[in-house]
């Protein structure tokens, strides 16, 4: 993704704690653990998640199947709270890189 190779990205460990941790800190990466359909099309749809964790011990392999193809298939919606949303997140990984932290965002 950083990159530009690719949109999207899906890591995974025996928890999927690890693994989300490990990629929110890759620039650019809005990251989040999803072990279900919901939670996997909401997190792009409203947040524009672009990469998903799994835990390969919490999640059978048939439900990990259709949890990514949720994801693969949703799309950011673009409404104004999730643009305004997005943008708030986005100046607070522009500030951390800096290392400005402006806690009133």
């Amino acid at each position: 993704m950083v990159s530009g190779r690719c949109d999207r990205g899906v890591v995974i460990c025996g928890s999927g704690v690890g693994a989300s941790v490990a990629a929110s800190k890759v620039p650019g990466a809005r990251a989040a653990l999803c072990h279900d359909v919901f939670s996997a099309r909401q997190g792009v749809e409203d947040d524009d998640m672009n990469v998903i964790c799994l835990g390969a011990r919490v999640i059978g392999p048939a439900l990990a199947a259709e949890v990514l193809r949720a994801f693969a298939a949703a799309r950011f919606s673009g409404a104004p709270r999730h643009v305004r949303r997005l943008s708030k997140v986005t100046a607070i990984e522009e500030d951390a890189r800096r290392g400005v932290f402006d806690r009133t965002r």
